[in-house]
């Protein structure tokens, strides 16, 4: 079994900052992929970011030049570095990695979610 815990969501200011991180645990063997995905309400689940083992990274248009996703293999920790937020981020943020477990069985894993509002 694998576990994903998030911290760091809250409440901030239109321009301020956020950093997200991402703990996966349990029967790990390898983690492919990890990244960060949004819901606002009403909407559907969206990428945010994303970054492989080899450190390639993909980011949402929406969030370019804001928003740096990083990784540390060795801990299997996934960061989210949020800048110059806007209303418009406002949504809950889930973890999501892409693993083969101990057993060889290959899934997507996916966190609780935590929130971010940014609002004045």
């Amino acid at each position: 079994q694998v576990q994903l815990v998030e911290s760091g969501g809250g409440l901030v200011q239109p321009g301020g900052s956020l950093r997200l991180s991402c703990a996966a645990s349990g029967s790990i063997f390898s983690i492919y992929a990890m990244g960060w995905y949004r819901q606002a309400p009403g909407k559907q689940r969206e990428l945010v970011a994303r970054i492989t083992s080899g450190g390639s990274t993909n980011y949402a248009d929406s969030v370019k030049g804001r928003f740096t996703i990083s990784r540390d293999n060795a801990k299997n920790t996934v960061i989210l570095q949020m800048n110059s937020l806007k209303p418009e981020d406002t949504a809950v943020y889930h973890c999501n990695a892409g693993v083969v477990t101990t057993t060889h069985y290959q899934s997507d894993y996916w966190g609780q979610g935590t929130q971010v509002t940014v609002s004045s």
